[in-house]
Formats: C-alpha cells, sequence, structure tokens
C-alpha cells in the first residue's frame, strides 16, 4: 500500500499522466537537432550584441555622477524594453511555425490511429505534442532572465514590467501555439497552417478592435475613451503590453488600464487556449479512430470514385488507357495546377469574399469620417497589403521543395530528365502563381483610388517595381533554404530570419553602431531606405491628394520629384533581384544534395 501510494505521487508530481511518453518522445528528438542548439546560440549572441551597442551608445556621454547615473537607468530601460518586446514577436512566430505539423505528420504518416491503439489517450496526444514544442521556447525566455535581472539592477525598470512582460509573452505563445495545433489536424501544409494563424492573430487582436473603435465612432461622433479602448485591447497581447510599457516609461500612464491588469489577461488568454485545445482533442480523438478503423478519406475517395466512373462512362472506348500530353515543362505543367488550399476551395472562397466585405466596409467608415483622401489612411493600407504579401511571399518558396522531400516525391522528381534550372524554374513559376491573389489586394486598392482621383498614376509603376523585387529576393531566398533543410520549419524560420535581419535588425545595430562611435547614420539611413514597408510608405506619401506626385522623403534622402524616387527604386530592384538569382543559383547548385 505505501509503496502504490508512493508511486502514484511520483507519477502526479511528474505529470507523466498530463502529456504522456509522447512529451518524453518528442524531447529527445528535440534534444539530437542541432539547429535548436544554433537557435539558442543565435539568439543569445543577438541579445549581447544589442546590449553592448545600446549600453555604448548610452552611457558615452561626461558629465557629473548623476548624470552618468541617470543615463546607466535610460540604458537599462532601452534594453529590457527591446528584450521583451523581441521575445513577444519571435517566440510567437517560433510557436506557429514550429506546431505547424505537429499533428498533420501523426495523420500523413499513418501513425496517429496506431496511438490510439496503445494506452495513449488524444489528451496526453494534444498535451505532448504542445508542451513538448513550448518547453524550447521556454529555454529561450529563460535564458534572457539573467541578462534582464542584470540589466535591471541600472535602475528605471521595475521588476513588476519585467514579470508582466514574461508572463503576457508565455500566454500568447500558448494560445498562438494552440491555434497553430488544431489547424494542423485539418492540413498537412505547413504553410497552409501558418497562413491561417498568422491571419487569425491579425484578425482577432488588430481588425476587430479596430473595426470596432471605428464603428463606434461612425455611430457616436468620437472616438471611444480611456476604459472602452482598456476594454477593447484587455484580451489584446499586443495592446496590453504597448499599454504597459508606456506606462513603464511614463508613470501617468495611458489611462483606463493599470499595471495590475496584467493577471486578468493572462487568465482570459489561457482560458482561450484551454477552448481551443479542448476543441483540438475532440478533433483528434475523430480522427484517430477513424483512421484506426479505416475509415479516414472514405468519403473523398467513394466521391473521387464516383466522379471517375461517371467520366469513364462518357468517354469512347476508343479514347479510354490514352496517356494526356502536355505542352512545355512538366514542372510548370504540375505547379500551375497545384492550387494553394488544396481540398479547401470552399473555404476558401468564403475567405475571400467575407475579406473584400470586410475591406470594402472599412473604406466605407474611412469615408463617412472624409478621410480617404488623407496619406495616413492610405499609407496605412499599403502597409498592411505589402505585410500580407511579404508574409506569404516568404513562407510559400520556402515550403515548395521541403514539403516535397516529406512526402517521399523529391527521389522521383529528381530521377526525371529534368534539368536543375528546369526544376527551379517551374518551382519558382508555381510561388509567382500562388502569390498573385494575395498581391492583387495591393494593385485593386491601387487602381480602385487612381480612378477615383486620389492616388497618382506613378504610383502604381512605382508599386509594380517594389513588388517585383520582393517577390524575386524572397523567392530566390526561399528556393536555397528549402533545397538546403530537410523540414519545412527550418526553412521557414531561417526565410523568416535573413528578412527580419536584413529589414529589422539590420538598420537598428547601424544606426546603434554610429551613435556610440560619433559616426554620420549614412549607411544605416541606406539600409533603411531598402526596406519594402518604407518604399511603400513614401510612395503613398507622396502620391496622394495632391495634383502631381510630391517629393519622396526617404530617410536622409529628399527626392524633389517622382523620376528621382524611380531611379532609387530601379537601383534597389536591380540590387535584390541579383541577390534572389544568387540564392536561386546556390539553390539549383544543392538540389541533389541530401535528397534523402
Amino acid at each position: 500500500m505505501p509503496a502504490a501510494l508512493i508511486r502514484f505521487v511520483s507519477q502526479f508530481l511528474s505529470l507523466s499522466w498530463l502529456t504522456g511518453p509522447i512529451f518524453d518522445k518528442e524531447l529527445r528528438v528535440s534534444s539530437r537537432r542541432r539547429r535548436n542548439y544554433a537557435l539558442r546560440f543565435a539568439y543569445l549572441a543577438l541579445l549581447t550584441i544589442f546590449l553592448v551597442l545600446v549600453w555604448l551608445q548610452e552611457v558615452r556621454y561626461s558629465g557629473s555622477a548623476l548624470v552618468r547615473v541617470s543615463r546607466m537607468a535610460r540604458a537599462g530601460q532601452m534594453i529590457i524594453i527591446f528584450i521583451v518586446w523581441f521575445q513577444f514577436g519571435a517566440t510567437q512566430l517560433l510557436a506557429i511555425i514550429m506546431l505547424s505539423t505537429s499533428i498533420s505528420d501523426e495523420i500523413y504518416n499513418r501513425t496517429l490511429g496506431l496511438l490510439m491503439t496503445t494506452p495513449i489517450n488524444s489528451f496526453q496526444i494534444v498535451m505532448g505534442k504542445l508542451f513538448s514544442k513550448l518547453l524550447q521556447l521556454i529555454l529561450f525566455l529563460a535564458i534572457s532572465l539573467p541578462l534582464l535581472a542584470i540589466v535591471r539592477v541600472f535602475g528605471g525598470v521595475p521588476w513588476n514590467y519585467v514579470i508582466s512582460g514574461l508572463c503576457i509573452t508565455l500566454t500568447a505563445v500558448i494560445f498562438v501555439g494552440s491555434v497553430s495545433l488544431f489547424f494542423s489536424i485539418f492540413s498537412r501544409r505547413a504553410y497552409v497552417v501558418i497562413i491561417l494563424t498568422i491571419l487569425t492573430y491579425g484578425v482577432l487582436f488588430a481588425l476587430l478592435p479596430y473595426l470596432t473603435g471605428m464603428a463606434y465612432h461612425a455611430i457616436t461622433g468620437h472616438w471611444p475613451k480611456d476604459r472602452l479602448t482598456a476594454a477593447l485591447f484587455y484580451p489584446n497581447p499586443c495592446g496590453i503590453m504597448a499599454f504597459h510599457t508606456v506606462e513603464m516609461i511614463d508613470p501617468r500612464g495611458v489611462g483606463g488600464m493599470s499595471m495590475s491588469s496584467w493577471p486578468p489577461h493572462c487568465g482570459i488568454m489561457l482560458a482561450a487556449s484551454a477552448v481551443v485545445l479542448f476543441l483540438s482533442i475532440v478533433m483528434v480523438r475523430k480522427v484517430a479512430l477513424r483512421q484506426a478503423t479505416g475509415q479516414l478519406g472514405t468519403t473523398r475517395r467513394r466521391s473521387r470514385f464516383r466522379k471517375k466512373n461517371s467520366l469513364e462512362s462518357a468517354i469512347s472506348e476508343e479514347s479510354v488507357g490514352r496517356i494526356r500530353r502536355i505542352n512545355g515543362s512538366p514542372t510548370i505543367w504540375r505547379e500551375l495546377r497545384t492550387p494553394l488550399f488544396r481540398g479547401h476551395k470552399i473555404t476558401a472562397c468564403v475567405v475571400l469574399f467575407v475579406s473584400l466585405v470586410v475591406l470594402f466596409v472599412t473604406y466605407g467608415l474611412w469615408h463617412a469620417e472624409n478621410e480617404l483622401r488623407q496619406q495616413e489612411v492610405h499609407m496605412m493600407y499599403a502597409a498592411i497589403f505589402t505585410g500580407l504579401g511579404v508574409l506569404f511571399t516568404i513562407i510559400l518558396p520556402a515550403t515548395c521543395i521541403t514539403s516535397e522531400k516529406e512526402s517521399r516525391s523529391w527521389p522521383l522528381l529528381l530521377a526525371t530528365t529534368l534539368s536543375d534550372w528546369q526544376i527551379i524554374f517551374g518551382k519558382f513559376i508555381g510561388v509567382l502563381r500562388r502569390c498573385l491573389g494575395i498581391w492583387l489586394f495591393l494593385f485593386g486598392h491601387l487602381i480602385l483610388f487612381i480612378l477615383a482621383g486620389i492616388i497618382q498614376p506613378i504610383a502604381f509603376v512605382q508599386m509594380v517595381i517594389l513588388v517585383a523585387w520582393i517577390v524575386a529576393f524572397l523567392c530566390g531566398t526561399g528556393l536555397y533554404f528549402s533545397s538546403r533543410f530537410k523540414h519545412t520549419t527550418a526553412a521557414v524560420i531561417a526565410n523568416f530570419a535573413l528578412a527580419g535581419a536584413i529589414w529589422g535588425l539590420m538598420p537598428v545595430l547601424l544606426f546603434l553602431t554610429a551613435e556610440a562611435h560619433y559616426m554620420d547614420n549614412d549607411l544605416a539611413e541606406a539600409c533603411m531606405n531598402t526596406n519594402p514597408f518604407v518604399h511603400a510608405v513614401v510612395v503613398m506619401d507622396a502620391t496622394v491628394t495632391r495634383g502631381h506626385a510630391g517629393n519622396y522623403d526617404w530617410a536622409g534622402v529628399h527626392c524633389s520629384n517622382a523620376s528621382e524616387a524611380t531611379i532609387w527604386m530601379l537601383i534597389c530592384m536591380v540590387s535584390y533581384m541579383f541577390l534572389g538569382y544568387v540564392f536561386a543559383w546556390r539553390a539549383k547548385r544543392r538540389l541533389r544534395r541530401n535528397i534523402f
């Protein structure tokens, strides 16, 4: 009796009843992957470099001891704010990517049904998959804790901000990870799950608060007050993190919310995660039982079989058994006929229709406020549409080769008579075809307001130049990383990291380096001027509500007319297209390496 009681207590404390052997298996696999250790090293090295540069930039001033102490507090404040926000964004993105194939791999490999024949239940499958990936992200958060504790000694940052930032980040990671795991039940393609999760996140925490505020202003004639604004952003991790940061910098705060508001927010996020996980457990059990009994996919097979029989009955006997001939490259033919959301055409059409309705509703709300001729409104739309296009263009090329490797069809493709360049070009055409739909939102917005006389026609030409080099560059890098890695997760993370390093991290580091060494910011400003979001915003600012295109205010550069701005954009286009070609060439050289 005592031995059984001790065994029960030890099993309960070890949490094996919660995660089961799935958790142990995933941990053993993760501990043998070199990329996890490389990610931790790169993460810690990046934080250290930023700490040094901010320190040199903030404490370089001479003066009295009081001045130096105040500068140290300011440096500590800037460092902690950067670390907290960097963790907040990076860990959520990693959670979405890492859990995008958590259940679909088991379904596609026919192992989910086998798991249901063991004592492992669906609850342990879901929780084991979730916590095994979250543990890797918790290690990232734990790595920065000593750094945060040391920097906080400088003063200026209360412990409440550090603790609340970590808790808000952790609950947000659990929520987005749960949503990504839920979508992975319905799609085996990682890029579909990643896109759906990011779009869901944007709708819940950006679009809904924005539409609510706009509708409130249209009805009442004034914007929501502080308390109502706080209520709208109360379940919003981005909003509550911004509130806490502003209140930490300015003790007077922003009104309507206090520093003690984060525990209820974390409770709301955990409750939402519990609901999503409950739905995931129910769906996993259904899918696993259907797979274990051999019923998974029978409905689709029957419908296809009926359709096939009807087609065969309509075809004459002479044509039965003929091989269909195609013209041109078979890779291009296949890629052009592969849909973006395979098996979810109706859902994709419904989402597209709802998106268009919401878009025109926002146009109507801005028109009711007489704001459609303001540069800021079109700058916002251009940034959003560019962001969506960049998101799709980062993800899709990074999955086109790794998906073939994971499905074991890559060796068959390489065994054909197609050359390496034919395969690369076919994949590139397929990515262009899948990305076209999302970029049409940007061009549709431009055409609509050019016809309305609000945006100048030169903006369309400049945006074509911008989109051309974005697609060429990100397709080249995505193809390279997709040929370099075996798994979709690693390729997508690498493509995101490269884009973030070039367009976000590098300008910040160059600015800090120039400030720390009393140098000019010319190089940092030039790097900032290659950012696609800067291009989109500058073009909209110069071409909206004027009789002709106005001044293009780049960082540190003042272009007086549209021709000078177009020349600069063409220079950026040629440079980035050349880099994209170099990456595509490297992808071609690596096609026949590490095939299996």
